[in-house]
């Protein structure tokens, strides 16, 4: 049984998956802070399945990309769990857990978070026979040069993520814009791409950033130019 936490974005959830199945699973898209939601999520979806932090296997955690606090919360709740239950815990793509949305549907996911400054968190992944493969490493990409990959594609493809939407309104309807129920990442698609994801020491687990935050950003721009 692997407990899953996803923080990653303005959603947030955690799961209990095992055996192929989802056992329980806890999800929330509101404005309260993951520090206040996550671990109330987590207490609930065991107490809901009727287990204790002792019988599960394995913790997983979405590590990247997303935003800077979120993957900190989630990361930060995974590693102590990890410690002080004795768990072995392990770090998956924010991106890849989303495309788990569509095991099952066959298709191409391209799944996608916003970056700001017209590009995205991308990579993306060929849904097929109910195995998800990835056909490109997590990147962060502008909105056109995404558009001109997509666009030599000869087969469905399915938008995911926080921003699909952003993707889609840029594309202009082009794709398929996945519906609410299977756009968002989930507890349960972390779970399912952790499977047989390698376990990491808790102490050495760190979020994966595709970019310097903002804050870094400017102060190594304010640097150059003096």
């Amino acid at each position: 049984m692997i407990l899953g936490i996803e923080s990653s974005a303005i959603s947030a959830g955690c799961a209990l998956c095992g055996g192929g199945k989802i056992i329980a699973e806890e999800f929330l898209n509101t404005a309260h802070t993951h520090s206040e939601t996550l671990l109330p999520m987590i207490a609930s979806c065991l107490k809901t399945a009727g287990v204790t932090l002792s019988d599960v296997e394995k913790i997983a955690v979405s590590a990247g990309p997303g935003s800077f606090t979120g993957l900190r919360i989630g990361i930060a709740t995974a590693k102590g769990l990890a410690m002080g239950a004795g768990k072995p815990v392990c770090a998956v793509s924010t991106l890849e857990a989303a495309a788990y949305n569509f095991v099952g549907i066959d298709g191409v996911i391209c799944a996608c978070m916003d970056a700001r400054r017209k590009q995205v968190y991308n990579a993306l992944f060929r849904s097929e026979n109910g195995v998800i493969t990835r056909l490109c490493e997590d990147r962060a990409i502008s909105l056109e040069e995404l558009s001109g990959e997509l666009s030599a594609f000869g087969e469905k493809i399915f938008l995911v993520g926080d921003g699909a939407q952003l993707t889609d309104d840029f594309t202009n309807g082009k794709y398929t814009l996945s519906p609410p129920l299977l756009r968002y990442q989930r507890g349960s698609g972390v779970c399912f791409a952790a499977e047989n994801a390698p376990a990491v020491d808790a102490a050495t687990l760190m979020p994966r950033y595709l970019r310097q935050a903002q804050a870094e950003r400017e102060r190594l721009e304010r640097e150059n130019a003096l």
